[in-house]
């Protein structure tokens, strides 16, 4: 004997249809997003010609400000040299002092670095012409 299987007319979850209201406010919605849209693009237009005209004084004002700091720029990478020489100078005289047989190899690895800084600093300033 087979059981019928009765079906529910009503499904679990209810088909929202939208109304005349849900509708017209989409469209309102669209309208709106559509003339943002328009006002940003005018914006940004009228934003972008206003910066064309002043872009070259704004570029040889960079440049300036730029070739000023430059200088403090060099002369901090001679500081942090020196200051890197004093430390590795302590550890070579430290590991000389302790009788290591790789103080040669400390010794011109700090000896290095620091030559490092001091000619990049040098071709820098000479590279972009900055007395």
């Amino acid at each position: 004997m087979k059981k019928l299987i009765r079906r529910s007319t009503a499904t679990a979850f209810p088909i929202h249809r939208p109304t005349a209201a849900a509708s017209l406010n989409c469209r309102f919605t669209a309208t709106l997003l559509r003339v943002a849209m328009i006002a940003t693009q005018l914006l940004s237009v009228s934003i972008l010609r206003a910066q064309s005209a002043d872009g070259n004084a704004g570029i040889t004002q960079a440049t300036s400000t730029i070739a000023g700091y430059f200088d403090a720029g060099c002369n901090l990478m001679y500081a942090i040299g020196a200051v890197l020489g004093l430390i590795g100078a302590v550890r070579v005289f430290i590991k000389w002092n302790h009788g290591d047989h790789d103080t040669s190899k400390v010794a011109a690895a700090w000896f290095g670095s620091c030559i490092f800084l001091v000619i990049v600093a040098t071709v820098l300033k000479s590279f972009f012409g900055i007395s």
